[in-house]
């Protein structure tokens, strides 16, 4: 039931105070009535003893205090959701940007969510296969699993993040949900055009918030994409992906937000409830058990300075289930996609590989490659220091292993999607520049199969 309070007792930049409430909740939605007729929207973002601060969705500006009546709705804010969603381009508010009219609704869904029982949980093991060699071969995306993408500015994670929504496979009916705030408005025409010319979009739906779009969209946007994945996956069964970018422009917002609530700071001014913030987002990736859908989650941050201590990466590592690295060095050597694998991790990679998902030999190969890149990286810092006359025939072989798993194995054209065959494959091929000795990792049945019988 909604409830009419008459004149406004002040505003600061998007805030709006009224008093002498009763009965307001946290997040209900109120509706601002000017005094020529125009409504403007926002929601609460604290209620205590007679006193309701609103967050409003758009500019403040032209508001009188006298004139203006709040209306509190007594509901939170809800996503109208629909198959109809499929193939279409929403703000952050779920206003239609496409020029088409808004979806005919099955159903309207808090943008909450319901707390996923832990009990009902499904563990992640189904393999996802992104075409992307670095993260398929060495850290692989499982599932149900979220898995974030660690950036910095400049480098090319948006390239990445479309091209894994155009590529990736499970095993069920598939479709994306792709949120992106704070974007400029380039990279938001990027995103739609790559999606649009490879028809990709039609199995995807975009939630677009750009940089001068408002501030408490960005906030609203992620919850409401991870609402229709929800709706896709456990009302459907659909197999959702769900790409954030940039998890780092959200926790802008948040903390401006905070700010302007005169909250007392945590670290870096960040507020101090930004941990379970973020939780209660990449939380709502999952399975549920008997149910056939899933949601699997990509956020993409932009470490600030490239620090990954930073508290938006650093907390994002304690929610998830590992992280890919994008690197500043690979990127200006000409690699692409620049991810490196030495700092990367997918915790949930042993569930998802093996025979019956990729290959027999993907974990030992995998665990190969590794070690043998990491070793190759040692050896280059040595050649640095003491020069190549100095390195042992084994090291100038870690050494040209280093150049080609660069070169072949993390190097893809844009655009390239390989199979997971075609990827191991491949590091079955550089692995021929090393003595076999060196091979400790793998298992000799299968150097026999995929080494030994290739050559013959």
């Amino acid at each position: 039931m909604s409830v009419k309070y008459k004149g406004l007792k002040e505003i600061v930049g998007s805030l709006v105070l009224v008093e002498g409430v009763e009965k307001v909740s946290y997040e209900e939605l109120v509706k601002i009535k000017m005094g020529d007729g125009e409504e403007r929207m926002g929601r609460v973002l604290e209620a205590s003893k007679g006193k309701a601060l609103v967050q409003m969705f758009t500019e403040t500006r032209g508001m009188e205090l006298e004139k203006a009546e709040a209306v509190f709705l007594g509901e939170t804010m809800k996503l109208d959701v629909s198959m109809e969603m499929l193939g279409r381009i929403f703000d952050g508010s779920a206003n239609p940007l496409d020029g088409h009219p808004l979806p005919i609704a099955e159903k309207s869904v808090d943008i909450n969510g319901d707390p996923m029982n832990p009990f009902s949980r499904e563990f992640p093991d189904d393999f996802v296969q992104t075409g992307i060699s670095a993260i398929d071969g060495l850290n692989t995306l499982v599932r149900g699993q979220k898995l974030p993408i660690f950036s910095g500015a400049g480098l090319p994670h948006s390239k990445i993040a479309t091209q894994i929504a155009r590529q990736a496979k499970m095993k069920g009916d598939f479709s994306v949900v792709f949120g992106a705030m704070g974007i400029t408005f380039e990279e938001s025409r990027f995103f739609v055009n790559e999606l649009e010319k490879t028809g990709a979009l039609d199995r995807s739906i975009l939630f677009l918030n750009t940089a001068d779009d408002p501030v408490i969209e960005r906030v609203t946007l992620p919850r409401m994409a991870l609402t229709a994945a929800e709706y896709l996956a456990f009302d459907k069964g659909y197999d959702v992906l769900v790409i954030l970018t940039d998890m780092t422009n959200y926790c802008e917002a948040l903390r401006e937000i905070s700010a302007a609530r005169k909250e007392v700071p945590g670290r870096r001014g960040y507020p101090g409830y930004l941990y379970t913030d973020l939780a209660s987002i990449y939380e709502r990736a999952g399975m549920i058990a008997g149910k056939p859908g899933s949601i699997t989650q990509i956020p993409i941050l932009t470490m600030p300075e490239d620090d990954k201590t930073h508290p938006i990466p650093d907390l994002t590592g304690y929610i998830t289930e590992g992280q890919i690295m994008v690197s500043r060095n690979l990127h200006q050597s000409g690699i692409y996609p620049p991810i490196d694998v030495l700092p990367s991790l997918s915790r949930l990679r042993d569930k998802g590989i093996g025979e019956s998902k990729t290959r027999d030999d993907h974990d030992g190969l995998a665990n190969q490659l590794f070690a043998s890149y990491a070793k190759g990286q040692e050896v280059k810092e040595l050649a640095t220091i003491l020069g190549e006359s100095a390195l042992s025939e084994t090291d100038k072989a870690y050494l040209k292993f280093s150049d080609l798993f660069e070169e072949k194995f993390l190097s893809q054209e844009p655009g390239e999607n390989r199979d997971i065959g075609e990827t191991l494959d491949i590091g079955w091929e550089i692995l021929k520049v090393l003595p076999r000795e060196e091979l400790k990792r793998i298992k000799e049945d299968k150097i026999k199969k995929y080494l030994d019988e290739k050559e013959d």
